[in-house]
């Protein structure tokens, strides 16, 4: 049996995608790194050291739609995007996990 399937990306500008993939690779990224849900130091010192040039590509696509003259975000098409592309549970890592009750 097949998995469902999921519902088709909005459409975006190159740029804009650039963001999205940018945004959710920081994200992933800061998941790793967070200390109430890391396993190993190791681990969150790699994606701290990937986290420079994520952030820096993150950085350019913005300044790249900026100079083009888009200045405004269509967050409800990005938002769209965003969970198309799993971005609620890829965040979640980045949270404070429930606390445990004694």
């Amino acid at each position: 049996m097949l998995p469902p399937e999921l519902p088709p990306l909005p459409a975006l500008t190159r740029a804009e995608g650039s963001v999205v993939d940018g945004y959710l690779d920081v994200v992933d990224l800061l998941g790793r790194i967070n200390p109430a849900r890391g396993r190993d130091t190791y681990g969150g010192l790699r994606a701290a050291q990937a986290l420079v040039g994520k952030a820096t590509a993150l950085r350019d696509a913005l300044a790249l739609m900026h100079e083009r003259g888009e200045s405004e975000l269509h967050t409800a098409t990005l938002a769209r995007a965003l969970r198309v592309l799993d971005g609620e549970r890829r965040a979640e890592r980045v949270t404070l996990p429930p606390a445990l009750r004694a």
